[in-house]
């Protein structure tokens, strides 16, 4: 006997509406189901809110990526300048520390060597990204570290499920590419002069 297919919940939600109005099409005047419940008023009412959420939620996104490519803008603007300026007190007072200190900067502490690798990174976050598919990852800068290595999983990870999703500079990456709906599991680990070190705890999270 065949089994009724539904399998609404795993797509993403343009495809949801257009299924939704496929079925709300096919059962309206039906004589084999003269009485659906929900009613059909009901499943309009119900699909057009979600459209409308979903309209809603892109042009906040958009408005998002907007002001973040703003500040970025400025942030780098606000980099270059006091970058400039700290290459000016430095230009002027050289390896003088109070004359340094006297213009509100700091001078940099002589570093230990270490045949050490970086330590494993700290507090990994991640949250849904701008689109679908799409999730931010930011963690704790640390010390020593060239560049991070950044590993993903499907959720529950196991030994053998870990493959390589990106390698970044920054404390922050975004991966894409990722089948909404479904959970994966990240990890992330430094790599420094002396080597990788180990593996920050994983951290699991639906991709939108």
């Amino acid at each position: 006997m065949p089994k009724l297919k539904l399998n609404l919940r795993k797509l993403p939600v343009p495809e949801k509406i257009t299924r939704a109005r496929e079925i709300i099409a096919a059962l309206t005047g039906n004589p084999d189901f003269p009485s659906p419940n929900p009613t059909l008023a009901a499943a309009t009412t119900i699909t057009d809110d979600l459209e409308t959420a979903y309209h809603d939620k892109q042009v906040a996104k958009q408005a998002a990526e907007a002001k973040t490519a703003a500040q970025n803008e400025r942030e780098d603007v606000f980099d270059r300048t006091f970058s400039q300026l700290a290459a000016h007190v430095e230009s002027v007072a050289g390896d003088n520390e109070r004359m340094i200190k006297s213009a509100g900067m700091d001078t940099r502490a002589t570093a230990a060597s270490s045949t050490a690798p970086p330590d494993a990174p700290q507090s990994l976050n991640i949250t849904g990204g701008d689109v679908d598919g799409e999730l931010d990852l930011s963690w704790e800068p640390v010390d020593g570290a060239k560049t991070y290595q950044i590993e993903q999983s499907p959720d529950p990870p196991t030994a053998t499920s870990w493959s390589h999703a990106s390698a970044t500079t920054k404390s922050k990456a975004t991966i894409d590419g990722l089948t909404s709906g479904t959970r994966y599991s990240f990890r992330i680990a430094a790599v420094g002069t002396n080597g990788q070190g180990g593996w920050s705890n994983p951290v699991s999270k639906i991709a939108p």
